[in-house]
Order: structure tokens, then sequence, then C-alpha cells
């Protein structure tokens, strides 16, 4: 895609609409600009709270989209409470511990 634009008074640009909706660039957005073996490189940039920004590291993403599989596929549980919850994970990583003794 190539697009031809023009540099306004205070140096402004617009990006086309195509390119806009091409990377999902909304106003507001912001974009990283760097100037690399003379051409300029914009790219769109998201601002993360520090707190939150465990939720998007690959691991983390990663297991999300598992969940999102997961939950897809109907492999839920649902209890009636935590302490019914908790008794399922306290059982479930029994047989997960000796399921491991067997193998040695």
């Amino acid at each position: 895609m190539v697009e031809l634009i023009q540099i306004r008074k205070k140096s402004q640009i617009t990006l086309p609409l195509s390119v806009r909706r091409k990377l999902k660039i909304e106003e507001g957005d912001l974009l990283d600009v760097n100037v690399r073996d003379g051409e300029i490189v914009l790219r769109p940039k998201k601002l993360i709270d520090k707190d939150q920004a465990w939720f998007w590291t690959k691991r983390w993403q990663e297991g999300e989209r598992q969940a999102d599989e997961d939950i897809k596929a109907g492999r839920v549980y649902t209890f009636p409470d935590a302490k019914s919850a908790i008794a399922a994970l306290n059982e479930a990583a029994a047989e997960y511990k000796a399921s491991k003794r067997k193998r040695k």
C-alpha cells in the first residue's frame, strides 16, 4: 500500500483512512516516530499502567488464549461455592502427583 500525504501548517500530517483502518488507529492513539535510513517510521503504541503490565506479558497472554479455547470447547467446571472449588483443585493435584509417581 502506497499513499501520498502532504505536510501542512505546523508540520501536521493526516494519515489516510485506509492506513488508519488497516492498523486500527483511532483518534487519540499514540504513534512511535523513528527516523531510520532516511525514512520516517511510525508505529502504533499503547500505554499500559505499570501495575497492569503483567497482563500483557507473552506468558500471560498465552494463558488467556488457552483459557478462551477451553471455554469454547466446554472444558469448564462450576462449583456452588469456593470451598467446593478448592476441594476439587486439591483432588486434581493429588491425582496429578499420584500419576507422576507411577511414571517413575
